[in-house]
């Protein structure tokens, strides 16, 4: 029997998603599919989520990316198949849609790391600092944020404003490290962190170069130094997927989350890609994100049939996080 609103909503309460078991005779992708067309819905993944996911996306891509397609569509209901923050950067530039996500417990260790109160004492020591916060935040960190950047844009954010203006960089230290390098500005950083793409194994990566000298090994600006040091291309999820697109070269080692390989596969099926290689404790042997493998069909299919659980972000903070967001993409015209 299916369970009432109120009994969904109790569930989302106790477990973060609509725990709601669904029957084995039951067609998952049809049902998807004919859920979105009933309720408007517009389903959005991430690169890192599940490939089956993905194959049912209206769009596939990063974070900001997804949200900024999501808002040009006439959608009622916006689907992110990601993690909380994602969510909450669609519900910042989409307020008149309703926004879901398969599980409100599929957090993020870089938005974590970062928590409003810390963030808001520590801001308060540098009054002559402008904060720029990676768009990988909490809505909170957004709104105590003067500009947010991207992995891709952060380089020219950085280097469009004065050379005297002091920069706060949340709150992903390794990349702020690399735009630091970069530009050769002295900023500020905020000591936060992706436990997958620092839990990649310095040593297992170069015994697998090693073992694969005609590869090269591509990484995103979250990894540690001594990676990116090694890397022969650095971008973001987007910038590494177009790489492999258009080199020349047929095999990459991919130093980034591993659900990048289920797109790029299908990009360039003739190549061969290579997942860097996590600690011991990862059975895959590959860089894997928890919070994104806990997006699963059953919980979106629930998450569709029941529109929980909801994003909400209040009005207040929308506003101000919508503002720095808002100069990221003013600042980011120039951009080709």
């Amino acid at each position: 029997m299916t369970a009432s609103i109120e009994e969904i909503k109790q569930q989302v309460a106790r477990y973060g998603y609509v725990n709601e078991a669904v029957a084995g005779t039951v067609d998952l992708v049809a049902e998807i599919t004919r859920l979105k067309k009933e309720k408007n819905a517009v389903l959005l993944a991430h690169y890192y989520v599940d490939g089956a996911i993905q194959d049912l996306a209206d769009f596939i891509g990063d974070s900001l990316g997804l949200s900024q397609q999501a808002a040009s569509t006439d959608a009622d209901l916006i689907l992110f198949c990601g993690v909380h923050f994602m969510g909450e950067t669609a519900k910042i530039l989409s307020p008149q849609k309703k926004v879901v996500i398969p599980d409100l417990n599929a957090g993020c260790s870089l938005a974590d790391s970062a928590p409003a109160d810390r963030f808001a004492a520590f801001k308060a020591q540098y009054p002559d600092h402008i904060v720029i916060s990676y768009i990988n935040c909490s809505a909170e960190i957004k709104a105590l944020t003067d500009i947010v950047c991207t992995s891709s844009n952060a380089l020219h954010i950085v280097n469009s404003l004065p050379p005297d203006q002091k920069i706060i960089f949340a709150p992903d230290a390794n990349l702020g490290r690399y735009v630091a390098k970069k530009t050769g500005r002295d900023m500020v950083l905020w000591d936060g962190a992706c436990i997958v793409h620092i839990d990649i194994s310095r040593e297992k990566l170069e015994k697998l170069m090693r073992e694969n000298p005609d590869a090269l090994l591509i990484a995103h600006p979250e990894c540690k130094e001594d990676i990116l040091m090694k890397a022969d291309f650095v971008s973001s999820t987007t910038g590494l997927l177009r790489f492999v697109k258009e080199s020349p070269r047929q095999k990459f080692i991919v130093a980034t989350e591993a659900g990048i390989l289920h797109k790029m596969k299908e990009s360039v099926p003739e190549k061969k890609l290579i997942p860097a290689p996590g600690n011991d404790n990862n059975t895959c042997a590959c860089s894997e994100c928890p919070y994104m493998k806990m997006n699963t069909l059953e919980k979106v299919y629930n998450a569709l049939l029941y529109e929980q659980p909801e994003i909400v972000v209040p009005e207040a903070t929308r506003i101000k996080a919508y503002a720095s967001v808002a100069r990221m993409l003013e600042l980011s015209k120039e951009i080709k």
